[in-house]
C-alpha cells in the first residue's frame, strides 16, 4: 500500500512500498523515519529543482541536519524517488528555488 501526500503544488505524491525499500536499502539512517519523509513534501522549508527537472524537498530533521526527498511531479500525481539526511547545504544553496 501506498502512503499519499500532497505536494505544496496540489499534486498528489507517492511513497510505495517499492520506493520506500530502495529508499531503506540505500540510506538505512532513515529507516525509522517514512512518516518524516511524506511530512516534507507536504510541509517542506523549500522546494528545489532538480538539474533533470524533479523536485526536492527540503526540511529541517534537527539543528544542522536536514531531510531531502527527491521527487517526481507528473501531473495528475507523482512519486517519491529517494530520501536522505544530509548535513551538508552548500549544493541545495545552488540549486534554482521553486517554492516558496
Amino acid at each position: 500500500m501506498a502512503d499519499v501526500v500532497l505536494a505544496v503544488s496540489g499534486i498528489p505524491i507517492r511513497l510505495t512500498e517499492e520506493r520506500w525499500g530502495h529508499i531503506v536499502l540505500q540510506h538505512p539512517e532513515v529507516a525509522h523515519l517514512r512518516q518524516f519523509v511524506t511530512q516534507a513534501i507536504g510541509h517542506p522549508e523549500r522546494v528545489l529543482e532538480t538539474s533533470t527537472g524533479e523536485r526536492m524537498a527540503v526540511i529541517a530533521y534537527e539543528p544542522g541536519k536536514y531531510m531531502v526527498v527527491i521527487y517526481v511531479e507528473n501531473p495528475p500525481d507523482g512519486f517519491i524517488v529517494t530520501a536522505f539526511l544530509t548535513r551538508r547545504t552548500a549544493w541545495l544553496d545552488k540549486r534554482r528555488q521553486l517554492w516558496p
